[in-house]
């Protein structure tokens, strides 16, 4: 009965987040983490944490990676713009060792947990929001585009080396390892005419072969599989899967792309992704923080935490002639992170290094930044209406979606 529950669960956020949206634009994972808690121990106890349920949310915390890396043009990162975002995430992390050290009570383990979960950007939550209000091209989207890109990708490099449970430098010599692969992997796929890939793509796409959705699982399989071998984080393989599907199929027609695209949404965003957040609230210990009063005061502190470690970089961001609007809108979506989070604090406490409480505590706040960042952001911005026979959610000049064009 309470498996049942979980993907009736996902069918009700959307329904509720719409009924809301009359009102105020609130996150989907906000209704979808929410219902998880409602349901979870700390609620009606309908659900129990198990181990099936755990599958179901790393497959969605995976996909839900595989899909940030997809969304990112590489070009994005590019330029003075990547230049930007990763002085920007090199401040973050100065920013967040600072704040991990007085968080964890002075203990270099827990300062290094800490500052890792508080140093990201969830651009794969975001990335639905912007496309929603319209936001994907211009500064914004540049900036964000960006910002995400590497707030994404670095976190997951540092989990690699720091939290994988072995010295750094045998950390960095299999992080060394998996990129070397995957970089062959780039260098091939971009070699390649793939004439024969989209022949068989396009004979496909509307039969039950559904060869490029096929193509897809097995590099986000093969890559995950890889990092797992070598020890590296399996986010991080998810995450380069998403990469390297866009080199793949980069030969794809505009139309096809679009097609293959809502393919794989549907995959992730209709059901693996809900599920992860509904499990998420239904594993959140909120008993445990409401039992501790000291934790609980630490949920609106960490929130503001992450606002200064990623906020201020990120509105430092933009180029010159920036407006001060637009500087906080970036400033506000580079702020808002969760995902990484839960990964993070989920290694920390399987390794005795963090506390449910502080872990809950550092959850909680991410939470905060999911449900308040991003509204805030939107607050008296329209959404950007495409030209007239335009295609609604493609935009040329879109950073998150450009390549998918080339």
């Amino acid at each position: 009965m309470g498996i049942l529950l979980i993907p009736l669960a996902a069918v009700i956020a959307p329904l509720l987040a719409a009924l809301v949206s009359r009102a105020i634009l609130v996150p989907l994972v906000v209704f979808e983490i929410g219902l998880g808690m409602l349901l979870g121990p700390a609620g009606l106890g309908w659900v129990q944490d198990s181990d099936t349920l755990d599958v179901f949310s790393q497959l969605g915390l995976a996909l839900l990676f595989f899909m940030a890396g997809n969304e990112i043009n590489l070009d994005s990162v590019r330029g003075k713009g990547g230049v930007r975002a990763l002085a920007g995430w090199g401040g973050s992390a100065v920013l967040a060792l600072v704040a991990g050290f007085f968080l964890g009570g002075g203990d270099a383990s827990t300062g290094v947990i800490i500052a890792i979960a508080l140093s990201g950007t969830a651009l794969g939550t975001l990335t639905p929001i912007l496309r929603d209000a319209g936001l994907t091209s211009g500064p914004v989207g540049n900036a964000v585009a960006a910002a995400g890109a590497v707030g994404e990708f670095l976190p997951l490099v540092a989990i690699s080396i720091f939290l994988s449970g072995r010295q750094p430098l045998a950390g960095v010599i299999s992080l060394v390892v998996f990129l070397a692969v995957a970089g062959f992997a780039f260098a091939t796929s971009a070699r390649s005419s793939g004439h024969w890939l989209q022949r068989m793509v396009t004979r496909t796409l509307h039969t039950s072969g559904q060869f490029a959705v096929r193509v897809v699982i097995l590099i986000l399989a093969a890559l995950v599989v890889l990092a797992v071998v070598l020890d590296v984080d399996f986010l991080l393989g998810a995450f380069t899967a998403g990469l390297l599907a866009r080199v793949v199929l980069r030969g794809s027609s505009p139309a096809e792309q679009h097609i293959i695209e809502a393919k794989l949404e549907s995959i992730a965003f209709g059901f693996f992704v809900p599920l992860f957040f509904v499990t998420t609230g239904v594993a959140f210990p909120l008993a445990t923080l409401l039992a501790d009063p000291a934790s609980l005061a630490l949920v609106p502190l960490v929130a503001v935490a992450i606002l200064v470690i990623r906020g201020v970089p990120g509105f430092l961001s933009p180029e010159r002639g920036v407006s001060f609007r637009d500087r906080t809108t970036v400033g506000l979506f580079t702020a808002t992170t969760l995902p990484l989070v839960i990964a993070v604090t989920e290694i920390g406490t399987d390794a005795g290094v963090l506390d449910a409480s502080l872990a809950g505590a550092l959850v909680g706040g991410a939470m905060v930044t999911v449900l308040l960042f991003p509204m805030l952001a939107l607050v008296g911005r329209a959404r950007s209406v495409p030209a007239e026979g335009a295609e609604v959610g493609k935009i040329d000049d879109d950073p998150l979606s450009q390549s998918r064009h080339e």
